[in-house]
């Protein structure tokens, strides 16, 4: 994960000491936060969002016709593709760790290398059972909001970032610093997405907006990812309120 432009949350705290690792997204949304309801569904509703805009439909007339049923098992199995692919490749690192050592006789520089390799591969296992364990929760936490206000919201944030994403690229490949948005994660570069979103098309407060953006990360981003996205989206106010400065 990349550093930060810039450092500080904006006020936002760090949740992830506060709960197990195999629920770390929406447990946090629901039981640490209290939010009214309509907040509360706001919340969810970027977290499906997030995890399910890669598989709807990008035209309108076709999104519009999604229910939240469909949103749900989109997320979900995001989630999961995740999750099988993290163990995958911690399976590959365990196989090449395993080969290292048996090759190595026993050389210092094979030994640090194959720990290495064991030590990403319990990374990615537990990334994956993270994965798994935000999946069976989401249908349960569905059921707690109002699922009327959840699908709305979602939608809306999913079409209004596909009508408008060149315009949003654009804004943020300007507040990148010695980056690309496209070599971004697609994690990161997806809650930057929806950041802007809110804050130019869904008229959300931008303190609001990037404090969400930045919570999002904390869940589902690397370990310094909320850092860089609140560093990227600090840079992406900046810009919008000097193009609002009178000339």
């Amino acid at each position: 994960m990349p550093p930060s432009p810039q450092n500080g949350d904006l006020g936002a705290k760090d949740d992830r000491s506060c709960v197990s690792p195999g629920f770390k997204a929406f447990t946090l949304s629901l039981s640490l936060h209290p939010l009214s309801f309509p907040m509360q569904a706001r919340r969810i509703a970027r977290e499906l969002a997030l995890l399910s805009i890669s598989q709807l439909p990008a035209k309108q007339e076709r999104l519009e016709l999604q229910q939240l049923q469909n949103v749900v098992v989109a997320a979900v199995r995001t989630l999961t593709t995740e999750a099988q692919d993290a163990l995958e490749t911690a399976s590959a690192e365990l196989q090449q760790g395993s080969a290292r050592l048996l090759t190595s006789e026993t050389r210092a520089a094979d030994v640090e290398s194959a720990r290495a390799m064991v030590n990403e591969a319990i990374a990615l296992t537990q990334t994956a059972i993270n994965r798994l364990g935000v999946s069976m929760e989401v249908p349960e936490f569905i059921q707690l909001a109002n699922q009327q206000d959840v699908r709305h919201y979602t939608l809306e944030i999913i079409g209004k970032l596909k009508a408008n994403r060149d315009e949003i690229d654009q804004i943020l490949s300007t507040a990148l610093v010695d980056w690309q948005l496209s070599r971004l994660a697609w994690i990161d570069r997806d809650i930057l997405r929806i950041a802007v979103t809110e804050i130019l098309f869904l008229g959300v407060p931008d303190r609001v907006a990037v404090n969400e953006a930045v919570e999002l990360a904390k869940r589902y981003s690397g370990d310094d990812g909320h850092r860089f996205i609140n560093g990227v989206l600090r840079r992406v106010m900046d810009q919008l309120k000097s193009t609002k400065q009178p000339m």
